[in-house]
Order: C-alpha cells, then structure tokens, then sequence
C-alpha cells in the first residue's frame, strides 16, 4: 500500500499550496489561541471584572451571527487578495491595543475584538472557498482534518505561551505577537500558486444575493442533513460544556481540574484529524459524521459515571467524536457548492452549526443549578443517537425525501 493512501499527512504537505495553508493556519491560530486567553486576563486585571472579561468572548463571537451577510465578501471577489488584506488589516489593526493600560481604554479592546470576529468569519469563509480551487478534491478531507489537528494543537500549546508572554510583557505583548502572526500568514498566502477568476458582477437584490447561501445549503440532499446535524451536535455540545464544572465536583477533585480534562480531549481532537481524511474516503461524509455523533452520545452519557478513568477516556472519546461531523459537513460545503457560492455557503454554514454552540452552553449553565448534570448527561447521550439517525439513512433515500419537500424546503 503506498503512503498516498496510508499516511494524509504526507499527501498533505506533499501539495505545496495545501502545505501554505496549513503553514497559515498553524500561525494565525497560534496568535488567535494567544489573544484569547490573553484579552480576558487583561480586562480582569484593568477592571476586576468577571462580567467585563467574559464580553471580550462574546466580542469575538458575536459577528458570527451575521455570516451569511458577511461571506457575500468572500464571493465579491478573488479570494487570495482578499486573505492577504484581511491578515494585513488584522495585523495593524491589532496594534492599536498597544494603547491600552486602563479601564477607560476598554472600549477600543473591545472594538478591536469585535472587528477581530468579524474579519475572522471573510476570513474564514474565502479560506474554505480558496481552498477547494487549489487543493484537488482528493485531498480536502485530509486537508480539513489535518487543520483540525493544527487547530487543536494550538490550543493546547498558544494559550501557555501568550499567559507567559503576558505575564512578562502584558498584553500588548501579546497584541503584537498576534499581529506578527498575521503579517506572516499573509506572506503564506502571497506565495501561493492559484489562478482565480474574476467573478462575474453580483446581479439580484443584495438580501436575495445573502441568502443564497441558505437556500443552497438547505435544498441540497447531502449538505442539508449534515449541517442541520452539525448544529444540533453542537448544540448537545454546549450543554454537555456547561456540565464539566459539576462532572469535575462529582469526581471530588478542584475545578482547576477542568484543564486536565480539557487537554485530554483536544488530544483525542488532535488525533482524529489525523484519521480524518481516510475515514472520509472509507465510510463518507454521512456515516463519518454518524460515527463521531454516536461515539459522543455514549461517553457524554458515560461522563455521568463518577470515575476518574472514566472521565479522562470519555474526554478523549469527546475530543474524537465531535470534530467528525463539523469535518464532514465542511469538506462536504466545499465539494458540493459551486464555486461562486462557495463563500456565502460556508459562512451560512458556520453560523448554522456554531451558534447552538453558544445557546447550548447558556441554556446549560442554567440548566445545571436546577437539574441532576447525571440525568441530563444521559438525555442528551439520548439526544445525540437521534441527531445521528438520520445520518444512517442511504443517501438515494434522503435525496428522494428531499425532492419529495423541495417545494417547501427553503426558509428563506
């Protein structure tokens, strides 16, 4: 067997614009992984403020709600200019943080985050469009899991490195270590080898033009399920997050013992993106994304069991199970959406599966002050076996129901 079909990593890295990619994304997100530790300790130590920091999350999260508004940027234009000024621009904007050192200068921090958030969904969503033009098709669940890993692996090493860089230098210490990591993305980015072509001038009213990306992504019978799969994943997620604190009480251990379970799941994500691309090519999008949910719903209704070793293996399994199905609905955007939607599709598709993310884990921490975390762990194992089913279903059979409801399908 050769290592074109044994070893992704090297099919990878053998691609010389897949390897810029990666390259790009293992250096942005070292930054990004940085500030974020970084901004909240920051406004913490200006203001006291545990309400105060948690705005600099909500900051950098808040434009995704506006992705589908915000990846009609993407299709606007050729996509590697546009990555190369979105770095640039993040780059000197993030600079002016330098200028912070007391509470009434938060508002530019926040300012900055917020534009930080929304760069980052263009950025994203001309990334995956770029991509599937450079990377042959071939490659793309390897590539997409392969940033997966880098992804992970970031957030296990950047946020130790930018707390060090901020205890020595503070933080436009670490504003400018972000800054510097942009400014070489960029570069990665110039050198790429893609020939794009312009687009052709947008025609139709400008919210038809928006939600294009919705109808697409909902009347089409291999994405449709695999995104509305991804966000109800999600949104289990966030339930299952907003539980770690009681988890970690009923293991009788401090909090601070949410950081070890935390490290042990981004290793389990650090591996399955590594395996990704070959069980893409071996089960395909829906049975990936099936296996990941069901490997979820049964050690997320395990981490009910008051078990350190069941609790550090149940971390890993989670750490596996989730990334499976946002890896197979993201290959799947780019495979089956024609190249001039492709931005819109992908920033639809990043709000539709993330924001339950963020409504899980606010309905959770409410939820686990009036309910038993071991009654809830077990409903939402429950939850997340019915999220998968669908999954099973042959695909001639889910396109032949869709076609059946094409007529009423869209929302938009």
């Amino acid at each position: 067997m050769t290592t074109k079909t044994t070893w992704p990593v090297a099919r990878v890295l053998r691609d010389r614009d897949a390897g810029l990619y990666l390259s790009g994304v293992v250096v942005s997100g070292f930054g990004t992984s940085a500030l974020w530790l970084a901004s909240g300790v920051w406004v913490k130590d200006l203001t006291g403020s545990d309400g105060l920091a948690a705005l600099c999350m909500l900051a950098m999260w808040l434009p995704t709600l506006a992705g589908p508004l915000l990846g009609t940027l993407a299709d606007r234009g050729r996509r590697r200019p546009l990555l190369i000024g979105v770095n640039l621009l993040l780059g000197a904007l993030l600079i002016a943080l330098v200028r912070v050192d007391a509470p009434g200068d938060l508002w530019l921090l926040y300012a900055v985050l917020f534009v930080y958030g929304a760069a980052g969904v263009v950025h994203d969503a001309a990334e995956s469009a770029l991509v599937a033009t450079a990377v042959e098709p071939s490659l793309l669940g390897d590539f997409n899991g392969l940033r997966t890993t880098a992804t992970e692996g970031m957030k296990l090493l950047a946020p130790l490195a930018g707390a060090g860089l901020y205890a020595a230098h503070g933080g436009a210490g670490v504003a400018l270590l972000d800054a510097a990591t942009f400014v070489l993305a960029a570069g990665l980015y110039a050198a790429l080898r893609v020939r794009e072509e312009k687009p052709a001038p947008p025609t139709g009213r400008r919210r038809r033009r928006t939600a294009e990306g919705v109808r697409h992504l909902w009347a089409h019978p291999v994405l449709r399920p695999l995104v509305l799969a991804g966000g109800a994943t999600m949104l289990c997620a966030g339930l299952n997050g907003a539980m770690v604190y009681a988890v970690v009480d009923g293991l009788g251990h401090s909090p601070a013992y949410t950081g070890v379970l935390y490290a042990v799941q981004g290793a389990g994500s650090v591996a399955v993106g590594l395996l990704s691309g070959p069980a893409l090519r071996h089960l395909g999008a829906r049975r990936f994304a099936a296996s990941g949910i069901v490997l979820l719903a049964l050690t997320v209704a395990l981490r009910a069991v008051p078990s350190d070793p069941v609790a550090l293996a149940c971390s890993a399994a989670i750490g596996m199970g989730l990334p499976a199905v946002l890896i197979a609905a993201l290959t799947s955007v780019q495979r089956e959406t024609p190249g001039a939607l492709l931005g819109r599709a992908t920033a639809t598709a990043h709000t539709l599966v993330f924001t339950p993310n963020v409504i899980g884990l606010a309905a959770g921490a409410a939820l686990v002050e009036l309910v038993d975390h071991r009654l809830v762990l077990v409903a939402l194992g429950v939850a997340l076996l019915v999220t998968a089913a669908p999954l099973c279903q042959s695909p001639a059979r889910a396109e032949r129901s869709v076609s059946r409801s094409s007529s009423d399908a869209s929302p938009a």
